[in-house]
């Protein structure tokens, strides 16, 4: 199988973009249906903890880091950074955009964080499993409200 990919990193920064488009795919899906009033923004939550977690984006990133393999989270980065520009509403401006930046980067940092080390840390803090998830969603929910979008829960 590796020889498609030319070495185990060719096949992990293959993973990792088919990973990434898939998963943005469905969030900017979830983003747009929130916007038309059909969706929450606990579906982008959950959606991006997902990946991270389920579909083991986080697992992956941790692999690729430890192994030296840094540039194999390149088509991760790059997909959230097209997923941003897709979902900027151009009447947002630049605050709008760099607030949307600012969002993106908590919101995959924790779900990043939660697929690596929710369960134990919820736990030993006496917290339910999806606490993080919860302040997530307040998270992404107030960001949306404060410019200008549409909120359901």
């Amino acid at each position: 199988m590796l020889h498609h990919f030319g070495s185990a990193s060719g096949l992990q920064k293959s993973l990792a973009a088919y990973l990434a488009q898939t998963v943005c795919q469905t969030i900017a899906e979830a983003v747009f249906a929130n916007r038309a009033g059909i969706g929450s923004p606990r579906e982008v939550v959950d959606l991006t903890f997902d990946a991270f977690d389920k579909q083991g984006g986080g697992a992956l990133a941790s692999w690729m880091l430890a192994s030296g393999n840094e540039d194999a989270l390149d088509p991760i980065v790059e997909a959230i950074h097209v997923l941003v520009d897709e979902i900027h509403r151009e009447d947002a401006g630049e605050e709008g955009l760099r607030a949307m930046h600012e969002t993106t980067l908590t919101l995959v940092l924790l779900a990043l964080g939660d697929a690596l080390m929710g369960e134990p840390m919820a736990a030993a803090l006496g917290l339910p499993r999806g606490a993080a998830r919860d302040r997530a969603e307040q998270m992404l929910a107030g960001a949306l409200a404060q410019h200008g979008f549409s909120v359901e829960s």
